[in-house]
């Protein structure tokens, strides 16, 4: 008998979490009824009745587990401690928010049963706003020159089999970006496109001031591009300057020096000043992440795990 592991982060999401169980039992039963699951809910400090709703279900349901954190940790603290408890021999990743519709598990487990240890949904198309696609779109694009089979509108909804997931486990940073996680380790992929649904239930946590922290914390964390530009930067800054001072120096030895002022003095200040700080702003982001890196904090804490034995 084959397991399937579902691991969904949980915030604020009473008002689909019930529409959503049912809809993941009946496509795992309709799809293979010898199929068992696990559904884990990972609970990130929700403030409606998002957990009283998960104990109920827990409470008639022997596969549904709940990992209830101690407070608020973020999504991707809770799809890395669904990742770590899952003991399915495929795990599935998908929001609580209805967003992924749950009846395309039915072809992810058909083409995992089709030898493909990966099974990865794009976002063909997606029913947000369109300043959130905007950005969104941006800011994959950014994350593709370090990750080059991320597909362009990115993904979260995904099934990972259990020898990658054994090695997706096996990593120990804490700043992680789950989606090149799974892409990185290799294993056949497949990909998929899908649709994102519009949201019906609730609101969405994240503001854009959390996205845009969300997204920089990300991209220092997967990509050298930061540093390759500063250097290209320099370089670039170095070699106009190396020019510019040899043309006043010929202009010094013909007697045609440039005309005095303090203005364009004023202005190479203020450029190369203005980039010296911005790169000095970037070197401070990777070496926070490094001291963040070497205090080996956990990326969550549990609280409890509920499970009805």
């Amino acid at each position: 008998m084959k397991k399937i592991s579902v691991v969904i982060p949980v915030y604020n999401n009473e008002g689909s979490l019930k529409i959503l169980y049912d809809k993941i039992a009946s496509t795992i039963k309709g799809y293979n009824a010898s199929f068992t699951y696990e559904l884990i809910f990972i609970n990130d400090g929700s403030k409606d009745s998002s957990f009283d709703i998960l104990v109920n279900l827990k409470n008639n349901d022997f596969g549904v587990t709940i990992i209830n954190f101690s407070r608020n940790f973020g999504q991707l603290a809770g799809i890395l401690a669904g990742w770590k408890h899952a003991t399915g021999d495929a795990v599935i990743t998908m929001s609580a928010d209805l967003q992924d519709p749950p009846e395309q598990i039915a072809i992810m487990l058909q083409e995992w049963e089709n030898n493909h240890e990966v099974v990865v949904n794009y976002r063909e198309l997606r029913n947000d706003g369109f300043f959130e696609s905007i950005t969104s779109r941006i800011a994959y694009k950014l994350f593709r020159y370090s990750i080059p089979n991320l597909p362009k509108g990115g993904f979260d909804y995904s099934l990972v089999g259990r020898s990658a997931m054994d090695a997706i486990n096996s990593f120990t940073e804490k700043y992680r970006f789950p989606q090149g996680d799974i892409l990185w380790v290799g294993f056949n992929v497949k990909y998929l496109p899908y649709t994102r649904l519009e949201r019906i239930h609730g609101k969405s946590g994240f503001t854009f001031v959390r996205r845009f922290g969300d997204f920089m914390a990300v991209f220092f964390s997967v990509s050298y591009f930061p540093i390759r530009l500063m250097s290209f930067i320099g370089f670039l800054t170095a070699a106009s300057g190396f020019i510019f001072a040899t043309s006043i120096f010929y202009a010094f030895l013909i007697h045609k020096t440039p005309f005095e002022g303090w203005a364009p003095i004023m202005m190479t200040l203020l450029i190369i000043g203005g980039l010296l700080m911005i790169m000095l702003g970037i070197i401070g982001e990777y070496i926070w992440r490094i001291y963040d890196e070497i205090k080996h904090r956990p990326n969550y804490i549990i609280k409890e795990i509920l499970t009805k034995k």
